[in-house]
């Protein structure tokens, strides 16, 4: 019993939400040592969430821009921004508040370098966006700029997870990866819509916005299917008639003020829900 809550806890402060600086002040990360599997999994996480920031810190500064409480994206974009910032530099020199320990693969480091000067720029105009600066320049640049960084940040999780010690079986572990990357997804689908109705690169987006649809939706069926353990197949239904609710704006494209507002509250129930159903999902699996 006590080893089954060490491990719920274990992947509930893996899966925290990504606005969340979870981690012990008392923590002292030994980087002379070789990495835990408990530190290779906060490397793999954490880097991972950065990847979602990317598209939550583009949603957020898109929803200013409409005017869609305003004052609320500024202060949770401040937060996201300040987050970024702050791993983006523990992922090098290590940060106790956050767990992590130093990043000593060359080639990783290499990588976090690349990130780091896409984020230079990056911040620069998210930044303005927070302080109210809004215009369709900056938003197209930040539509421009968005991408490569995830991309870049993309590459950064891949090396974490070829560098740990972290061995599944493969069927689990791609389970697990695709359950994750549904974060990620539900994020780009809201920046997606927000670009449309902010109209930036509105063609493109329309059909960006429909395979990432696609993509969630057939994912959710995928986690769904022969789901024997009850506590998750619950929690995926749940994530299930959020997602139909949500899927009707998405997919019609619906950029009204009353749809757009609605999305943001449905972003986060659905978010939310997706979180803790990947929290079920690793507990039950490892």
């Amino acid at each position: 019993m006590k080893k089954l809550l060490s491990i719920i806890t274990f992947f509930t402060l893996l899966a925290l939400p990504i606005f969340v600086e979870a981690g012990d002040e008392n923590c002292k990360c030994d980087t002379k040592k070789e990495l835990t599997k408990y530190q290779n999994g906060i490397l793999i996480n954490v880097s991972e969430r950065q990847s979602i920031l990317t598209q939550k810190m583009s949603k957020e500064a898109l929803f200013i821009a409409k005017g869609i409480n305003s004052e609320d994206n500024k202060e949770s974009l401040k937060k996201s921004i300040a987050l970024f910032d702050k791993v983006i530099k523990g992922l090098v020199n290590s940060d106790e508040g956050l767990n992590l320990p130093v990043t000593s693969d060359n080639e990783t480091l290499g990588q976090i370098g690349k990130v780091y000067m896409l984020w230079s720029g990056f911040k620069s105009n998210i930044n303005k966006v927070a302080e109210g600066k809004v215009n369709k320049e900056i938003l197209k640049m930040l539509a421009k700029d968005n991408v490569p960084l995830l991309n870049e940040m993309n590459k950064v999780v891949k090396m974490y997870e070829k560098n740990s010690n972290l061995k599944l079986n493969p069927k689990i572990e791609e389970k697990i990866n695709i359950a994750d990357k549904q974060i990620l997804l539900i994020q780009k689908m809201t920046k997606e819509l927000l670009l449309i109705a902010n109209n930036i690169e509105a063609t493109n987006n329309s059909e960006n916005i429909k395979q990432t649809s696609r993509q969630f939706d057939a994912t959710l069926k995928k986690l769904q299917y022969k789901c024997t353990k009850s506590n998750v197949k619950e929690q995926l239904e749940e994530v299930t008639a959020l997602w139909n609710g949500y899927k009707d704006i998405v997919e019609t494209i619906n950029t009204s003020e009353a749809s757009l507002k609605k999305a943001e509250e449905m972003n986060v129930a659905l978010l939310k829900s997706m979180n803790r159903a990947i929290v079920l999902f690793k507990v039950v699996n490892l």
